[in-house]
């Protein structure tokens, strides 16, 4: 009777006690306590929703290795963020310890989030990229969700505007986050005095911690993440401005999601603090923290049997030698000549072994010349696409003054330039590395690659817009870089282009620099017969106007689609001849390419404008020439073409042209055309063929 009585009093007094709770959480309006401290994870600390479990030793595992789940973890009581007197934010602190494994190194869940939100399941959620705490009506924050949430997300979503797939950011009614920034932390150094920003993988598997304060008064709310074994950065990762009473519901609950979506991994949360109402939250010792269980990887460093340790270092022992004869041999392969004088250009050297591993060992060849072949490639660190041209320099001579102005010309930047991003030298060897150009170069577009079949016609319409751009980069080049550059080499096989059909004039491996205001030096006669001015004969001067010469042959072969000379057995006249007689007629219009009525409205002003200028430029007198100023000026319609009449043009100076001409072809043999980087395969040489000529 007595022990009935007992028990009795003690359920009694145990009513007693929660009802006095309860009235003092009423009080409060729903709040949870100013703070806890969690070191692991019991029964009841946490209400659990989805995939989440509190494992054995006190972990909250948010998602195992399951796909397309997600899990919850909330504190079962809401707390109010709102001051019911004031109406302001209530500041908050909280700190947490976490961990992501997943189960393949290469494809992960979608991340861990530590979230305000008004209920502890979130109704309608979904996995995935939603994070468990939104769905597709209200994650890009076309509805009031209610949810603020601080994510670690582990996945690149374009959709929400996400940096990479390893970044902290700060949610507000929406994953697309009004902050975010690449994971890292603010590393103090080891006796460097000098603090810098250390990155970090989210998904290392090993303990990292945060920390979020927030402040009522500024509504500011900062974030800060490091390993778990470092000491708490002095600096946030990420800070911005929230302001929770219009954010979040009356009671919010606190707690945190994770998803996996296609590829899983295991969320944990090892240990929590959190304060409300100022003040920072009570540390979490890491030793006291339950410990992760063993991983995949771990398992697979589990000791070996003795006799396989013993037959693997038989085996090593084997190999050895061979895998030494293996790195000689691979050295002497890959081994490049680096001498002193080449130490300045450093930056503009790209190693053998990055070349031959881009290219497949030099296996895709895309054009080919009498200078060597091109490859494309993909460089390995990068990811760029790049066109590698192999030239052969079997002589010292002017090798010094031709590296050193690739490494002056890598820096020349222009929309309708391409890109020259370095070089290579080995073994007798020059390789040039390039941008690629999809379209490969505007001859084969022209003349086709060499296969017998003739391609689509160009319209005048991608024409125009080719030789504007090329003109563009040509002004620049001449005017607008802190050298002159004369080029030396323009023609439609130097003009390659991009995805969206524009031109870039390429191959500056004859180009030369002179500064400013003084006279070129070099005396050295390079070009393509065709293009070659006639005064080159007699100066042997490449100056901008010999360049402006041979835009004029490029622009003429560009409108009439052929050549500008023609080797096919004959005597046939030139282009200039051919378009000069047509002027003379008064039908300079009916030089065009035969092809262009076949396949768009032909713009005729547009076209007769280009004839036009082609052949100013062709002017056998470089004094009569325009600058590539004007050119550019009168293809934009911001000048007039000059008054010139075709009989001025086929005056003496044609003469002298044509005698300049034989004596180019009497003295100097001719060889194979410069290659070019192209998409087309290896086109077979032809007799028409454009042919450079050297003169030393």
């Amino acid at each position: 009777m007595a022990l009935a009585v007992l028990q009795a009093e003690t359920r009694r007094r145990r009513w007693l006690v929660g009802l006095v709770a309860l009235l003092f959480l009423l009080s409060r309006g729903g709040a949870v306590a100013d703070e806890f401290v969690f070191a692991g994870f019991s029964g009841g600390d946490v209400a659990t929703s989805g995939e989440a479990a509190i494992t054995p030793s006190g972990l909250l595992r948010l998602t195992n290795e399951t796909k397309e789940v997600f899990g919850h973890g909330f504190y079962p009581a809401p707390v109010r963020f709102t001051n019911a007197t004031t109406g302001k934010p209530v500041s908050f602190s909280t700190t947490f310890v976490f961990a992501i494994e997943p189960r393949y190194p290469d494809a992960h869940g979608h991340g861990l989030a530590f979230a305000l939100a008004p209920s502890v399941v979130v109704p309608g959620a979904v996995a995935g990229k939603n994070l468990g705490l939104f769905n597709t009506s209200d994650n890009t924050g076309k509805g009031r969700s209610e949810i603020v949430a601080v994510e670690l997300d582990t996945a690149l979503d374009d959709e929400f505007n996400d940096i990479n797939d390893n970044h902290v950011g700060v949610d507000v009614n929406s994953l697309l986050s009004v902050n975010s920034t690449p994971a890292r932390y603010f590393d103090v150094g080891t006796g460097t005095g000098t603090s810098i920003f250390t990155n970090i993988s989210l998904i290392s598997g090993e303990p990292l911690q945060v920390w979020i304060e927030y402040d009522g008064d500024t509504a500011r709310l900062e974030v800060t993440l490091s390993p778990a074994s470092e000491p708490r950065p002095a600096t946030p990762l990420v800070s911005c401005t929230v302001n929770l009473s219009s954010a979040v519901a009356d009671n919010t609950y606190i707690g945190f999601s994770a998803a996996n979506g296609a590829a899983a991994s295991s969320h944990y949360v090892l240990g929590w603090s959190f304060r409300l109402g100022g003040g920072r939250a009570q540390d979490l010792v890491l030793s006291k923290l339950p410990r992760l269980p063993p991983t995949s990887r771990s398992k697979k460093k589990a000791p070996l049997l003795p006799l396989t340790l013993f037959l693997l270092a038989v085996v090593v022992l084997l190999m050895l030698s061979a895998a030494v004869a293996a790195l000689v041999v691979r050295h002497r392969r890959f081994a490049e000549e680096v001498e002193e004088w080449e130490l300045e250009y450093g930056p503009h050297r790209i190693s053998c072994k990055d070349l031959h591993r881009a290219t497949k060992g030099f296996r895709d060849v895309i054009g080919a010349g009498g200078f060597g072949r091109v490859y494309h490639g993909v460089l390995p660190r990068s990811g760029a696409e790049v066109a590698v041209k192999k030239v052969s320099h079997d002589s010292q001579q002017g090798l010094r003054e031709f590296v050193a102005e690739i490494a002056s010309m890598s820096r020349l930047r222009h929309r309708n330039l391409v890109q020259l991003l370095g070089y290579c030298r080995r073994r007798g060897e020059l390789m040039l590395v390039y941008d690629y150009m999809a379209n490969g170069s505007l001859d084969t577009h022209l003349y086709g690659g060499g296969g017998g079949s003739q391609p689509p016609a160009l319209s005048w319409e991608k024409r125009a817009k080719i030789v504007r751009g090329v003109a563009a980069g040509l002004l620049y080049l001449h005017e607008g870089w802190e050298q002159v550059v004369v080029h030396r080499d323009i023609k439609a096989s130097n003009v390659l282009l991009d995805d969206d059909m524009n031109g870039k004039l390429s191959d500056f491996g004859l180009a030369r620099l002179y500064d400013h205001g003084t006279n070129p030096q070099t005396t050295r006669v390079v070009g393509t017969l065709g293009y070659l001015a006639p005064e080159l004969s007699k100066t042997g001067k490449a100056t901008t106007s010999t360049d402006v010469f041979a835009f004029g042959a490029f622009l003429l072969e560009v409108a009439c689609g052929r050549r500008p000379i023609e080797f096919n057995g004959a005597d046939s006249p030139g282009l200039v001849d051919v378009v000069l007689e047509y002027w003379k007629s008064g039908k300079i219009k009916e030089a065009r390419d035969p092809r262009i009525g076949k396949c768009d409205k032909c713009d005729e002003d547009d076209l007769e404008l280009v004839l036009k200028i082609g052949l100013l430029c062709s002017h056998p007198d470089p004094w009569r020439r325009p600058s590539m100023r004007q050119v550019v000026q009168i293809l934009e319609g911001a000048a007039p073409v000059p008054e010139t009449l075709p009989e001025d043009l086929a005056s003496s100076g044609r003469l002298f042209y044509r005698e300049s001409f034989d004596e180019f072809v009497t003295m100097f043999p001719s060889t194979s055309t410069i290659s070019t980087a192209t998409t087309q395969p290896l086109p077979s040489q032809s007799t028409d063929e454009q042919r450079p000529v050297v003169l030393s």
